[in-house]
Formats: C-alpha cells, structure tokens, sequence
C-alpha cells in the first residue's frame, strides 16, 4: 500500500514555513529517482500550503527551451524559449525572478490574465540547468526575499532528484 501524505505548514513566520515545506519535499522525494514523480508531488506540496497562488510548478530544459512539467492551477504555456517572458529570463541569467507586477516585467508572457506577480527559481545541478521552479500570484507583489530564499533551498534539495 503507497504512503499517505498529509503536511500541515502551521506558523505565521513565512521563514519557519519555508523550512517546513523543504523539509517535507525532502521528505516527498527522498530516494524517488523519478523527476517526474518528484515535481508532482512537490508541485501539489506548493499548492495545498503556500496562501496566494494561482499556478505552482516547473518548466523542463528539454533541448536549451523551457518545456512544461508537473504543475497545479490552469492550463498553462507549453514551451518558453530562453530569454522570454520572466521563466525564460530566469533560465537564460541563472538568477531568480522576483517580479512584483508581471505586466510590468518587458516581454511578460501571460499564460494566466489573472497573474499579477511572479517568483521563478532556476534549478541547478553541477552547473547544469534543468528546469525552474515558477509560482504565480493574483496578488501583486505576493512574494519576498523569503520566498526567494526558500524557492533556493528547494531547488537545491530537488535538483538532484530531478535528473531522470
């Protein structure tokens, strides 16, 4: 029988709680080798516990563009070439994306009207970038330096389990 999950993010302090969603996407992805798996689970981990969301989850470097993976929320853009819109930036500079007003962001690709601010961490591994990690907010400048700061740390805990 396949484990049951259930985390419960209980603090108002937003760095405690960024501890404790690292803590159990290192949980959800320990020892699973499937990248797959593991962005499901740790995209659906996103949605049920950070307030404020309308999309969570990550683009694939498949072939040097961003290609859709496992996410929670709409519909969404399928492939972002490097370089566009905020995801693409991210990928293109290697730096995170904090975007407090995405119609203010050149070259923003509105995959969802009802975004009004943007958080995308590029995901590392030995150089390498495999993906990123985006979060959409209806609520303008939704996210912080603590959210930049806990998106880092789960992509370094990820990237690893994020290779195959």
């Amino acid at each position: 029988m396949a484990a049951m999950y259930d985390f419960r993010i209980e603090t108002a302090d937003k760095a405690e709680a960024w501890r404790q969603i690292a803590s159990a996407a290192d949980a959800l992805t320990d020892g699973e080798p499937d990248a797959v798996a593991n962005m499901a689970n740790v995209a659906a981990l996103l949605w049920e516990t950070l307030p404020d969301l309308n999309w969570a989850g990550f683009y694939r470097n498949v072939g040097g563009e961003l290609v859709l993976g496992p996410f929670q929320g709409r519909a969404a853009c399928i492939r972002i070439p490097f370089g566009k819109g905020v995801c693409g930036t991210a990928a293109a500079t290697g730096e995170p994306q904090c975007v407090d007003d995405v119609d203010a962001f050149p070259g923003h690709i509105a995959c969802d009207s009802a975004s009004a601010s943007e958080l995308v961490v590029p995901i590392v591994h030995e150089g390498r970038l495999i993906g990123v990690l985006d979060l959409d907010s209806p609520r303008p400048a939704r996210f912080d330096a603590a959210d930049v700061a806990g998106c880092l740390e789960l992509g370094r805990i990820l990237a690893p389990r994020l290779l195959r």
